[in-house]
């Protein structure tokens, strides 16, 4: 009986060995293919540091689009005034993460993962809006005020950094294939940005100043809680200073990789 222990012993671990060179690897470079679906690329490279533990860094990227979930942005912007069909953003992210994994072989089961998250998202953001100015006198003789309709386009940066965790699963599908399955999971930090709208260089100052103070007093209309929005007139631009929570999920993601 000892030896028919003995010997089945050594058959597993021959073969537990075996199963190891095949998944071969302390390395999985990997793409979220949900992700990218939704023209949010992205990469991630991911490192075992023991049997239950790994490190990994993403980067993510999302050329400048339309608005996503418009109706839903408009719940938290609320100004009648912003013409959300020609809102645009752009989004690039760092992600740094560890796993802690509960699976028998390295890197591979399920798995907890805490991270933290640093953000840049690029806006454009245009607003309507109206001025009336009084034109400068010709040859003496007053004319009568004017009201122009139009708009102005609100750009630059809101930076996030925010920590989170989520789980998932990971499988060994095939020699170096590896499938990656996000769960559920979501993070929470804080926000500020910078906007700024430009009026034409040389906007003569009987029409600069009304436009700008119309343009100002349009923006501080906009109610947008939790965060919060400072505007004022700088020369001939507006800035709105923008900061306050920033929050997001992270889940529902199929995601592929190679192991090396």
């Amino acid at each position: 009986m000892k030896k028919l222990f003995i010997v089945v012993s050594l058959i597993c671990i021959t073969a537990m060995s075996n199963a190891q060179s095949l998944i071969g690897g302390d390395h999985i470079l990997k793409t979220n293919l949900s992700a990218d679906a939704l023209q949010n690329y992205n990469l991630t490279f991911e490192k075992s540091l023991n049997h239950f533990m790994s490190l990994s860094v993403s980067y993510a990227t999302m050329p400048k689009r339309n608005l996503p979930l418009k109706e839903l942005a408009k719940q938290f912007i609320d100004n009648p005034n912003i013409n959300f069909d020609n809102f645009k953003v752009a989004n690039n992210a760092i992600t740094v993460e560890s796993r802690f994994y509960l699976g028998i072989q390295k890197m591979s089961g399920f798995y907890i993962a805490p991270y933290a998250r640093f953000g840049n998202m690029e806006v454009e953001v245009p607003v309507n809006y109206k001025y009336t100015y009084t034109p400068a006198p010709v040859q003496g003789v007053s004319l009568p005020a004017q009201t122009i309709s139009t708009s102005a386009s609100l750009t630059g940066t809101i930076r996030s950094q925010s920590i989170g965790a989520y789980f998932g699963m990971q499988y060994q599908l095939l020699t170096k294939l590896v499938l990656d399955i996000w769960v559920i999971g979501g993070h929470y930090g804080t926000s500020n940005g910078k906007l700024q709208a430009d009026l034409p260089a040389g906007t003569p100052s009987f029409i600069a100043t009304p436009a700008l103070n119309a343009l100002k007093s349009t923006i501080d209309q906009t109610n947008a809680n939790p965060f919060h929005l400072n505007t004022i007139v700088s020369g001939n631009s507006i800035i709105t200073n923008t900061d306050g929570p920033w929050a997001g999920l992270r889940g529902a993601g199929i995601t592929v990789g190679l192991r090396f």
